[in-house]
């Protein structure tokens, strides 16, 4: 190019500040401290094409620090991508504009995360470069050779999941994987020495991280340390020393530009200081065309790659994985038969383990995994061997106590393609999960969280480990489906949905205790359904039991003593609240019937039952912490039996005749 750096990195500089003033809402100062950074990074580094965003050998590139969106949306718009346009650019922050506060991977093309949390963009690139060496262990060179970058600030560093994931990197040795720090000493409050006055190069190199150091502002450092940590094994850290909002004379290296538009006069003077006499949104055609001169330079390595794709062996199978697609039949109608002919009466937790068994084999792309609970969690397979810095082809992460690091590397593997990722832990920690398994809904990716000990009836441990309100909290997530199985058979059929979900995460909620199995009879996935009647009533039609998960087996009997007295009462199995809720009108007046009294039985909180039984139905729930004590000396305590439940429904029936 004959461009200099410098020229290129102002366009950028430029794009942030009117942008950001435009909308008068924004972040113009880490774009304009790592402009030059990322010109480097874009126009000699990153391996990607900007006419084929969805290479499947691309670089990934990851913006950890999402609050400087606009230095991502400049870098497409200037390397050629169809978008996004200038006008979308003009319009940031704007309603339908691609280019949202924070970037979206589902809004435009080149966005490979959500970003914005902090942290968590930088875990998911950790993902992302576990599912490129696992591939790449798999399908070998040739069809997978690419590294995965991210820019993180200060803030990413300071969160608590930046620890989980620099550990876990580090003893993945994911070498593969370049964060460039964008080192510029300030946060939203001021100075970083008001809140932080660790050594965190000395942290990630405890940590089996290289690190080198540059000048963020010297392009010829720069590029001395990107070649540096390409060269390392190990993963590494670049620590880039930048000016935050460098080019804006009055307020650079100040909080004044980190969350707010530089203002009119601001802007001006920073037009002068970087010689940029081009009106807002216009840019030089010299400087324009060299950057789409160098958004083209890996056109002809693209090219080479498909001639090799073309020739593979493995062509198809690689490009299935990749492409998110199940093997033609697959399905899990073999298990089921199974199960029908020979009934377990397991935990739902052992019940999800007999199906990896299934699944496992016929999926070569899943990769299992655990935040320490693999015994509990059941989550592995005879035929799983660990995924290690030895051996990337295997299909078992031990993650260790890092519940969130799990969570958002699970993420960063779907987003990547070619894995299908789950992972588990107890339900109880389904809140230290919970910031990413909101990012896998907002991303729609397929990953499957794995949560046993899902009630009081884990027993002993007692109120600490015993979820609540953790179900009813997370079927709150919109685009979560949210699965509580009631035996083997749901099991499966839960496990069969989540994995033919393409478009979005799945939690499985599971048992300790042992469970009976309430189905024999081969069907359809009667779970597809989100509720489907299990038992329809034997008397005349009086009472609609709606349950999910073990309180199936309490409906059941409930709805035994309820006939005795010749009260007629459907039990209805409900293991997926979003799955009911996308029936048609009639299905659900069907299944709830209208004309009867509802009750609820679910050992965790009522609040939100109602939307099912109405106000005037009856909800059997946990409104309070639980205890310590064996399972059945809980459920009994908690009214969660029949002789508990029976009364108060007799109670209701005859309040509402006579009323």
């Amino acid at each position: 190019m004959s461009v200099e750096p410098r020229l290129l990195a102002n366009a950028i500089r430029a794009l942030a500040m009117d942008a950001v003033q435009a909308a008068n809402s924004g972040h113009p100062g880490m774009p304009m401290g790592m402009a030059d950074v990322a010109t480097i990074l874009f126009t000699e580094y990153l391996k990607h094409d900007p006419q084929d965003p969805e290479w499947h050998d691309r670089d990934r590139f990851v913006l950890s620090a999402g609050h400087g969106s606009m230095l991502v949306y400049a870098l497409l718009h200037l390397t050629g991508y169809e978008k996004p346009t200038m006008d979308d650019i003009r319009n940031f922050r704007q309603l339908n504009s691609p280019c949202a506060g924070h970037p979206e991977n589902f809004m435009l093309a080149g966005i490979e995360a959500t970003t914005g949390p902090l942290g968590q963009g930088f875990a998911m690139a950790v993902g992302m470069a576990i599912a490129e060496r696992h591939l790449n262990a798999t399908f070998g060179d040739d069809l997978v050779d690419h590294r995965t970058w991210a820019i993180a600030g200060d803030g990413c560093l300071m969160e608590g999941i930046n620890h989980e994931a620099v550990g876990l990197a580090g003893h993945l040795k994911l070498g593969r994987l370049n964060v460039l720090w964008d080192n510029n000493k300030i946060t939203i409050d001021g100075a970083t020495d008001l809140s932080t006055s660790e050594d965190i190069p000395a942290r990630y190199r405890a940590s089996g991280w290289h690190v080198v150091s540059c000048d963020g502002h010297d392009f010829t450092d720069i590029r001395r340390a990107l070649d540096e940590a390409i060269a390392d094994p190990r993963p590494s850290l670049v620590d880039c020393r930048t000016i935050i909002g460098w080019g804006a004379p009055n307020k650079q290296g100040t909080a004044a530009t980190h969350g707010a538009a530089l203002g009119p006069d601001e802007v001006a003077a920073a037009r002068v200081q970087l010689v940029w006499d081009s009106e807002p949104f216009d840019l030089p055609g010299e400087i324009l065309d060299a950057w789409r001169e160098a958004g083209r330079r890996n056109a002809g390595a693209h090219e080479q790659w498909r001639e090799r794709l073309a020739s593979h062996s493995e062509r198809e199978e690689f490009v299935r994985r990749m492409e998110g697609r199940l093997p033609e039949g697959f399905s899990l109608d073999a298990w089921l038969a199974d199960l029908a002919a020979n009934p377990q009466k397991v935990a739902t937790r052992k019940a999800s383990e007999l199906a990896l068994g299934a699944i496992n084999d016929a999926l070569p792309e899943t990769i299992g995994g655990s935040a320490d609970l693999t015994g509990s969690n059941n989550t592995k397979t005879k035929a799983q061997k660990p995924l290690t810095a030895d051996d990337y082809s295997g299909r078992y992460i031990y993650y260790g106590i890092r519940e969130f690091g799990m969570s958002a590397a699970m993420n960063g593997m779907a987003l990547h393609g070619g894995v299908i990722p789950y992972g588990g832990t107890f339900l109880v920690f389904s809140d230290y999960c919970r910031p990413a398994i909101r990012l896998s809904a907002l991303q729609g990716v397929r990953v499957v969280y794995v949560m046993t000990h899902d009630s009081i009836g884990l027993g002993e441990d007692g109120p600490t480990h015993q979820p609540v309100e953790h179900v009813m909290s997370l079927r709150m997530i919109p685009n979560l489906a949210v699965y509580r199985p009631a035996d083997a058979v749901e099991t499966a059929e839960c496990w069969a949905l989540s994995l033919q979900r393409q478009d979005g995460p799945s939690l499985l909620a599971l048992t300790r205790q042992n469970l009976p199995q309430l189905r024999t009879e081969r069907t359809d996935n009667r779970s597809a359904k989100g509720a489907y009647r299990l038992r329809a009533a034997g008397a005349a039609r009086k009472v609609v039991l709606l349950a999910t998960g073990s309180e199936v087996e309490t409906a059941i009997a409930t709805a035994d003593a309820l006939e005795s007295q010749g009260i007629g009462a459907d039990v209805v199995s409900m293991p997926c609240w979003s799955l009911f809720d996308a029936q048609d009108a009639a299905y659900r007046a069907d299944i709830l019937g209208g004309d009867a009294l509802r009750v609820s039985i679910e050992a965790g909180t009522t609040l939100g039952w109602q939307r099912y039984t109405g106000f005037d139905g009856l909800n059997i729930g946990l409104d309070r912490f639980g205890a310590s004590a064996p399972a059945e000396d809980l459920f009994k305590r908690f009214g969660f039996t029949a002789e508990a439940i029976v009364p108060q429904i007799l109670e209701a029936l005859q309040n509402s005749r006579s009323g």
